[in-house]
């Protein structure tokens, strides 16, 4: 596991942590999502690291996570957890707050 640290902090920066489990075709479609969604949407502006709870289980708990894929922004703030394997790139961007949170209408 390597340690992503932000050079300074840049409220443009986004900070991630990608918890996945192994190979298994959930975890790869989430990392392939997530690289996807940064590369077109944050262009460089990111940093982004993949921790295999399997190699790393004190992560676990010491970052509460308790389903995988989970993917956390530390930065900017507000601290968001989403979880999945990140196909959803409108969640994930509202999640990540680079798209604004929509409300549905009552009753819609």
């Amino acid at each position: 596991m390597t340690r992503a640290k932000p050079k300074t902090a840049d409220p443009g920066r986004y900070v991630l942590r990608l918890y996945v489990s192994g190979t298994t075709p959930r975890s790869s479609r989430a990392i392939q999502n997530i690289r996807a969604i940064c590369e077109e949407k944050l262009q460089g502006c990111y940093d982004l690291e993949v921790v295999d709870i399997y190699q790393h289980p004190e992560t676990m708990k010491s970052n509460q996570i308790v389903v995988t894929p989970t993917l956390v922004k530390s930065l900017p703030a507000p601290l968001r957890k989403i979880i999945g394997d990140l196909s959803d790139k409108e969640r994930v961007l509202v999640g990540l707050g680079v798209l604004p949170h929509v409300e549905e209408p009552y009753g819609a």
